[in-house]
């Protein structure tokens, strides 16, 4: 695991330092370790934001394959009519509620 490694690193590093540069050692090896969280931090804030992305395409899906059975049969269906159903189907489809009460759950503490 490269975090552990990491703080590993230090341990092995302090007892060969010199007295005189063990706090710039510290330093130096504390940078590292931010830079290294920052970087997760970045590639967990990218994967939630597609995470959130799938979350609410999979529930505007369901939420069409429930409706999909409400065309009566013997009725014509214009483009125009089920265009605008899909898109009345995705406003409504729950997803700004189920993501604003599932985010939190997902989001890095800061």
């Amino acid at each position: 695991n490269e975090v552990m490694d990491e703080i590993n690193r230090i341990n092995q590093a302090l007892p060969n330092t010199g007295f005189w540069e063990k706090n710039e050692e510290i330093q130096e090896w504390m940078r590292s370790v931010i830079r290294r969280l920052n970087l997760y931090k970045t590639e967990h804030h990218q994967i939630l934001k597609e995470a959130t992305t799938l979350l609410e395409l999979a529930l505007w899906k369901a939420n069409l394959d429930d409706n999909e059975g409400g065309e009566r049969e013997g009725v014509r269906t214009t483009r125009g009519s089920r265009k605008r159903a899909r898109k009345e189907i995705c406003v409504t489809s729950g997803a700004s509620i189920v993501i604003k009460n599932v985010l939190p759950f997902l989001v890095l503490k800061s």
